[in-house]
């Protein structure tokens, strides 16, 4: 029989809960889920469109549809888990969100695929925000620190494993299931949290909660869809007025949204957001400073796979092991705030500042090792990036949290996953522009300054100078082109006119067919490898600007989590 627990003007229940370590990894289980599908699909996404086809849009939308429909049901599912019992809706959540992972590992087409990613999205939306009242609901005050400070590590391990784990499903093929087992993965899991979960949660439900706020759920949801719908697909449309004009509309429904909220808790009712939450410093400030950190942290994940496979031409299990060191450097930076966790907001301060001189190391590394960088030497770096991850996220939840009340705790469940989830895709829309928009000028760059030696090679094998013009030209053209193309899998044209200058060439001179040939193929690899090598540096830069600001605004938060820390 599940034990019920209530907490009624406390912040945890007079003794603590029996279960309550094993109920903490049946939580855990859940944030692993959603952490490994929110990024599999960067790996993933080419080998799926390969065998299930689509547009290029597929492949945005693989993510897009679990993001966007995540995002819109957070907040609502939040104040779910007050009404209904939070055991209850994580149950529910959990059980929907293993039936749309089976969904997504049995897909025989691009829609099904993308609708069951959108079912697992919202059915993450019910599970995520329970964990935090139930950790509020079970653990007493001293052992929550530690409790919370368990969500850092698993969030930032699944976020970088994620992409190993793709990879080498994807390579493993197991069963001859392909990359249809990066799903169906979750079956065993998300089974186990379901089951664990009817044993070892506690039941119960916030006893301040009357019914659902519908009018509050429905402004919420349209103002998170207009916000993250432009984030998901702006890039890929090149940014066009309408994505602008959706996001200013999120803004004025968000203020709508505020101004009933106000209304409807001085009327007496009961808010979707309880409006008190913004009057602590501690949820108010980590609102900031996670919309800030978990944009730096999806942008860099998302832009280094795509980096570690189109660039380095890294195969998907070779660039998920490439990222072992930073999931390494997380569990020790985990490790170490738990020597240091008393010095409080000191400790973030101090995760940014070594996350930075980690990512800083990167780009020291691309400069120094050039195009033929190989993953051991950047593991000193992303293991640093890692250790600085660890610092960062481990007092995080704690500090933002410990002040919450049991009244508010679905509101500040559901709206802190919420800005998580925005700033991953603010993250991804920023990092991913800055990154492709780089990568063509960056590509036709390094093809100029190569142009020099691919002539030399053209003229030792006795290519016209006509013809000679006609392949470098051809060749900045096609580079350019082919990092800007929308659709990966279409020729440019300009493509197609380098192949007729190459077949013109070869004509003119046949006995050197294989030397021109060779030489036009290295040139494009090496302007290729260094057009993504310096996109790549930029965008590291924007991310240490990222971390500073994340650095900056840890000041919002207080010095520590409980005011009887500040003299411990």
């Amino acid at each position: 029989m599940t034990e019920t627990l209530t907490s009624p003007g406390r912040d945890t229940a007079e003794a603590p809960y029996r279960w309550r370590w094993l109920a903490l990894l049946v939580i855990l289980a859940g944030e692993i889920m959603d952490m490994l599908d929110a990024l599999i699909t960067n790996i993933a996404a080419p080998t799926i469109r390969a065998e299930l086809g689509g547009s290029a849009a597929t492949i945005q939308w693989l993510a897009a549809g679990y993001t966007l429909s995540m995002a819109v049901g957070l907040i609502t599912g939040g104040r779910l888990g007050d009404l209904y019992g939070r055991r209850r809706i994580f149950l529910i959540g959990a059980a929907g969100f293993t039936a749309g992972s089976l969904l997504c590992g049995v897909a025989v087409s691009p829609g099904m695929l993308i609708g069951a990613r959108a079912m697992q999205g919202l059915f993450g939306a019910l599970m995520l925000p329970q964990g935090i009242g139930m950790i509020k609901q079970m653990f007493a005050a001293k052992e929550m620190g530690a409790a919370f400070a368990m969500f850092g590590p698993v969030m930032g391990l699944s976020s970088v494993g994620g992409p190993v784990l793709a990879g080498w499903l994807i390579d493993a093929d197991l069963f001859g299931t392909g990359w249809r087992m990066i799903f169906l993965i979750n079956l065993p899991l998300g089974i186990a949290a379901v089951l664990a979960g009817l044993k070892f949660l506690p039941a119960g439900r916030a006893e301040h909660a009357s019914r659902l706020d519908l009018t509050g759920a429905a402004l919420a949801s349209l103002g998170a869809g207009l916000l993250i719908y432009p984030l998901v697909q702006g890039r890929e449309h090149d940014w066009p007025l309408w994505t602008f004009l959706m996001m200013a509309a999120s803004l004025a429904v968000w203020g709508v949204f505020t101004w009933y909220e106000i209304r409807k808790q001085r009327a007496g009712g009961d808010p979707l957001i309880v409006p008190s939450l913004f009057r602590k410093r501690a949820f108010t400030g980590g609102l900031v400073v996670g919309l800030v950190f978990f944009s730096g942290m999806a942008g860099i994940a998302l832009v280094l796979a795509l980096f570690f496979q189109l660039g380095l031409g890294y195969s998907p299990l070779k660039a998920g092991l490439a990222q072992i060191p930073w999931s390494a450097g997380i569990i020790i930076g985990f490790g170490a705030m738990q020597a240091v966790q008393r010095f409080g907001r000191k400790v973030i301060h101090a995760g940014a500042v070594i996350m930075a001189a980690g990512i800083a190391g990167l780009y020291a590394t691309l400069q120094y090792a050039g195009t033929d960088v190989t993953p051991w030497q950047l593991i000193p770096a992303l293991t640093v990036t890692g250790i600085g991850m660890g610092l960062l996220m481990g007092p995080f939840f704690d500090t933002v949290l410990a002040g919450v009340e049991p009244a508010e705790t679905g509101s500040a469940g559901g709206t802190l996953t919420a800005v998580q989830q925005l700033g991953s895709a603010l993250g991804a829309a920023v990092l991913g522009t800055i990154f492709f928009g780089l990568l063509g000028g960056h590509v036709a760059a390094a093809a100029d300054d190569g142009a020099p030696a691919l002539r030399r090679d053209l003229a030792a094998a006795s290519v016209p100078a006509a013809l000679r013009d006609g392949i470098v030209a051809g060749l900045r053209d096609c580079g350019h082109d082919r990092a800007t193309a929308k659709d990966a899998a279409a020729v440019p044209a300009s493509c197609h006119r380098l192949q007729d200058a190459v077949e013109g060439a070869v004509a003119a001179a046949p006995a050197s067919a294989p030397a021109v040939q060779k030489a036009v193929a290295a040139a494009g690899e090496h302007s290729a490898k260094v057009g993504f090598s310096d996109a790549m540096k930029t965008t590291l830069g924007v991310e240490i600007g990222i971390l500073g600001l994340t650095f900056l605004a840890t000041f919002l938060l207080p010095m520590h989590a409980r005011p009887e820390e500040e003299t411990a």
